[in-house]
This record gives C-alpha cells, sequence and structure tokens, in this order.
C-alpha cells in the first residue's frame, strides 16, 4: 500500500509539471501545424516517441520555434531520454516565453537529467525572484536541496512553497516525493504541518 501510496504521489508530482508546461499562455498554431502537434501528441501516448517526433518534422519551419510546437518537442526529446536535445528545446523556451514559470521549471527538470541537481538548482535560484507566487519553483529547489543534502535549505523552500495559496496538490504529492524522502527521514515521514516549526527551531542540521 506504501508504495502504491509514493508511486502515485509521484505521478502526480509529473501530472503537476507536465499540465504547467502544455498550459502556457500561446497564440494558435494554423491547422496544418496544430494537427502535426495533436499527432505527435497521440503517438507520445502510445509510447511511440520516435514517430511522434517524425510527425513534428511536418511543422513548417516558420512554426518550429513556436512554443506550443517547442513544449510538445521537449515532450517528445524527454519521454526518449535525448536529454541533450531536450536541453537545447527547454533553452529555446525560456527565450521565446521568458516571462513564463512553466518553461523555466522545464529547463530546470532538464538540466537536472543532462547535466546535474547543482546545475538545475542554480537555474531556479536565479529565477525565483521574478516570480514570488510561484509554489512550484520554491517546491522543486526543495527537491533538489534534499537530493543534494543540504535539509534546512529543503525545508525552507517548502515551507515557502506551502505558504502560497492553492498548494494542496503539491503537498499530497510532497507526502510520497521520493526527492525529499532525506527530508522525512530526518523529521519524520510526510510531516508536513511541523516544517516550519522544525525550520524555527534549527531542528535540521
Amino acid at each position: 500500500m506504501v508504495r502504491k501510496l509514493a508511486e502515485a504521489g509521484t505521478r502526480r508530482k509529473r501530472e503537476i509539471e507536465n499540465e504547467r508546461t502544455q498550459n502556457m499562455n500561446m497564440i494558435s498554431l494554423p491547422n496544418r501545424e496544430a494537427f502535426a502537434v495533436q499527432a505527435a501528441e497521440g503517438w507520445l501516448m502510445l509510447g511511440n516517441a520516435l514517430e511522434a517526433n517524425e510527425e513534428l518534422e511536418a511543422v513548417a519551419p516558420e512554426f518550429r520555434y513556436h512554443p506550443t510546437v517547442l513544449a510538445m518537442r521537449w515532450q517528445v526529446y524527454a519521454a526518449a531520454d535525448w536529454w541533450e536535445a531536450a536541453w537545447v528545446v527547454s533553452r529555446a523556451l525560456c527565450e521565446v516565453v521568458p516571462d513564463s514559470p512553466e518553461v523555466w521549471i522545464c529547463h530546470a527538470n532538464t538540466l537536472r537529467k543532462y547535466k546535474g541537481l547543482v546545475d538545475a538548482r542554480q537555474v531556479l535560484n536565479e529565477i525565483t525572484a521574478r516570480f514570488p507566487h510561484d509554489a512550484v519553483i520554491r517546491y522543486n529547489l526543495a527537491c533538489y536541496s534534499a537530493q543534494l543534502g543540504q535539509l534546512e535549505e529543503a525545508c525552507a523552500w517548502l515551507v515557502k512553497a506551502f505558504k502560497i495559496k492553492n498548494t494542496t496538490p503539491l503537498k499530497l504529492a510532497a507526502v510520497y516525493d521520493p526527492d525529499l524522502k532525506p527530508l522525512w527521514d530526518r523529521i519524520g515521514a510526510g510531516n508536513v504541518p511541523e516544517l516550519e516549526q522544525h525550520l524555527q527551531s534549527s531542528h535540521i542540521k
């Protein structure tokens, strides 16, 4: 049962990140390109990243840097574990829609796979002040810090994330998130209500 709950928490975390990546504020694509993106998404749902990538090759050159196309191409590369290519696309997304926190989260998660946790954390640290009301940025920083063994910092970021409104899905994901296991091992499994108390008392060293 615990294992199933853990898997459910991890899935919910991925769902939150994918939803945010897909729901960027973007202008509409022409029908031909929109169909190519939809077809790529269909192949991806079937677990065929190669066919999904082929569908995106039908997109006209002038639309290949459209955020919708870039976001789908990133999903294709990530699904195939082509992390170097995914990193290039995530950088392009940051250039095209720099005011979207979702693209920076996408870029950081890609860097984590491609170059490591330190680089991923640096990216989010540098843009946190630009997005003061984004809980997922702070949640991801908590995860990165926990995995790097910096538990007091992880606790601080998690407290900041949970103080932002409408974070119930994140709280549910956090309890069984394997990235946060080092933190829960120290203060008690899924001990969300006492995070701030532990931080204030410097319980975590």
